[in-house]
């Protein structure tokens, strides 16, 4: 994960004028924080000032079977920090991969066959939950430095790591899952972008065009090459097309652990010099805006949106780099 500041924000209902402001001060709201706020909201405008994404209700962790196994985080919420002399894997752990990137696809389609407006992003968990245990599988989201639950659920203008909790989806909203399993040993991670009932055309284009951005930066690995083409290409195809490539996380290697110390940036990074091989494993995931890519961080130290209120959209496969290119593993 990457370090990111935290941001105080305003919770879904404000307080009236004469009651204690909202960010713990002990003034009057109308004293405090009231003007800003209001400017915020004439910023973010009509949409984004009445539909805007809050905080919401969160339920407890859900609970997984004993007999289920579980990576080294599942108790303490931190995971070892151990990483492979190599980020070439082995053909056993290829192998396993290939079985948790698949179980990985199977819990997204199930899940996402659920979207609908007025269901809740916390009763999405609990579907995906139920999936990754039918599967003999650990949710690898669950208790990853602390996260409280399964999947992350991403609405509107939240880019990544949001918390599901009891919000209802409404018409018009889009959401992402980002689902990843722990199966046979290894962590298998994919996550895509859904409309929720009918969607206008700027969030049509928006999702068309981050899954292109994904797939062009699939298209763009292949051995012998430096890491850093995978995020030329996806910067290009998201300037092309007038939007915003977020910065501030990345994709990364992943086998036996949720996250090595290989980082995939989805723009251009000259510094990303890392040459890729056959048998590395690593995520794609570009992170694109229809505003600018700079973000901030809710108070709950996850919860990631754009900074201008502008919806964002997030695509990602886990890859295998073989001798000509890349094997998608994340596919049903």
């Amino acid at each position: 994960m990457n370090d990111v500041s935290t941001v105080r924000v305003a919770p879904a209902v404000l307080p009236k004028p004469n009651d204690p402001c909202w960010c713990g001060s002990g003034d009057k709201y109308k004293k405090c924080h009231r003007g800003a706020d209001a400017v915020e909201a004439r910023k973010r405008g009509p949409e984004s000032s009445s539909r805007g994404i809050r905080p919401g209700v969160i339920s407890p962790m859900r609970s997984v079977p004993p007999h289920i196994p579980r990576p080294d985080y599942a108790v303490s919420g931190r995971p070892a920090r151990i990483f492979p002399p190599s980020e070439v894997k082995s053909p056993d752990v290829i192998a396993r991969m290939r079985r948790a990137c698949k179980a990985a696809a199977e819990v997204m389609a199930a899940t996402a066959a659920h979207i609908r407006p007025g269901i809740t992003t916390d009763e999405l968990d609990a579907i995906a939950h139920e999936e990754y245990v039918r599967r003999g599988g650990y949710p690898s989201p669950l208790n990853y430095h602390g996260f409280p639950k399964s999947i992350c659920t991403s609405v509107n203008e939240v880019i990544c790591h949001g918390i599901p909790d009891n919000r209802a989806l409404e018409d018009g909203d889009i959401v992402n899952l980002d689902i990843t399993i722990y199966l046979d040993g290894v962590h298998g991670d994919t996550n895509a972008t859904f409309p929720v009932g009918r969607i206008d055309p700027d969030n049509e284009r928006l999702i068309r065009v981050t899954r292109e951005c994904l797939m062009l930066g699939i298209e763009a690995v292949k051995p012998g090459l430096p890491i850093n083409v995978i995020g030329k290409a996806i910067e290009a195809h998201a300037t092309k097309n007038g939007m915003g490539v977020v910065r501030a996380y990345c994709g990364h290697g992943i086998g036996e652990r949720f996250h090595t110390a290989l980082q995939i940036p989805h723009h251009f990074d000259p510094e990303a010099k890392t040459i890729m091989e056959p048998g590395m494993t690593f995520t794609i995931e570009p992170m694109i805006t229809l505003g600018h890519w700079q973000h901030r961080v809710w108070d709950d130290g996850w919860t990631a949106v754009t900074a201008d209120g502008k919806r964002t959209a997030q695509f990602e496969h886990t890859l295998l780099v073989t001798d000509q290119g890349a094997e998608i593993l994340t596919q049903a």
